[in-house]
């Protein structure tokens, strides 16, 4: 081979590796968040953003339904997720973790609940139990609300209504989405009208609406004790192999229920706020929390990370 040939080759060499190299810089630098458009979900999601955002991260926040989440997550086109209410999903996440194309990583939020509620009225009335729903199912209209259609909430529901679980037969889930069921259950507690839906805590719910979870759960509906649910951080495969760095930080990522209950209260009271902004204004007055969730974690650039969040919140907050 000529001395012309071998240096092209070398430089043809040359240029593809350093091609090929930083296709998984790149590819490693942006973080898509898989979230569902539930208030807690988006508050956590967003937050998980900025904080990607400041590490210099291209982050972005995809909403999905529940079972589209985890395709995505299993199909590698999202890279985590923070609402996996557990037991709830079980029929719908499972199958992807004993697949191995989800993880179920680490529990972001334990003691939060997840079950049938009713206006305290009703309560007081004797509709304390999943037992009594049918009795009063001409007050109640023979309807259970629910959330967005495929939800796990709503199958769970729905599953009661086909097998007749709690003699609930006769009932027909009303399919909606958070903030339309909300509306309704708000009218309806105004005016005394009997309701049954899904709540859930944390949420602001619990502090604008006077209402009384129902007891009676079992493992076949809610969870066997009374719907109380432990919230996880679900990965895809691969993703602390690929980036280590923000698999650490996903990990140390936990979010109390009290912290979140403020979070949501704050723009109950302030509309103008908004989730996310919401969300930093809080981390910004509990640096406690921002500086746990980076330690040891860095920037795309390999310096601490919590001095750029900071800088961040700072021009932000």
């Amino acid at each position: 081979m000529s001395s012309g040939f071998r240096r092209l080759a070398v430089a043809l060499l040359f240029i593809a590796t350093i091609f090929c190299s930083t296709i998984p810089a790149r590819a490693a630098d942006k973080i898509t968040v898989a979230s569902v458009s539930w208030t807690g979900v988006t508050i956590k999601s967003e937050i998980a953003v900025d904080v990607l955002k400041s590490l210099g991260y291209r982050a972005e926040n995809k909403v999905f339904s529940v079972p589209i989440t985890y395709s995505a997550l299993a199909n590698g086109d999202a890279d985590v997720f923070f609402g996996n209410w557990m037991p709830s999903m079980a029929t719908i996440a499972n199958k992807f973790f004993d697949s191995g194309k989800v993880i179920k990583y680490v529990a972001n939020m334990p003691g939060a609940k997840y079950t049938l509620a009713v206006p305290t009225f009703c309560a007081q009335a004797g509709l304390k139990d999943f037992s009594d729903i049918a009795k009063f199912g001409d007050k109640l209209d023979w309807k259970i609300y629910g959330i967005e259609p495929g939800n796990d909430g709503n199958q769970i529901i729905q599953n009661m209504i086909d097998k007749n679980m709690f003699g609930l037969g006769k009932f027909k889930l009303v399919a909606s989405s958070e903030v339309a069921m909300l509306s309704q259950v708000q009218a309806y507690a105004a005016n005394r009208k009997w309701i049954v839906f899904l709540g859930w805590a944390p949420h602001s719910m619990n502090e604008r609406i006077d209402m009384t979870y129902l007891t009676g759960s079992t493992d076949a509906t809610f969870g066997a004790n009374d719907g109380t649910a432990t919230v996880w951080t679900n990965i895809r495969k691969g993703l602390e192999q690929d980036n280590p760095n923000i698999s650490k930080l996903f990990n140390n990522m936990t979010f109390p229920v009290a912290m979140m209950n403020q979070i949501m209260t704050s723009v109950h009271k302030d509309a103008s706020l908004g989730l996310a902004k919401a969300g930093l204004v809080w981390l910004k007055a509990h640096p406690e929390m921002y500086e746990k969730w980076l330690n040891g974690v860095t920037t795309t650039a390999g310096k601490p990370g919590a001095p750029a969040f900071k800088a961040y919140l700072d021009s932000k907050a």
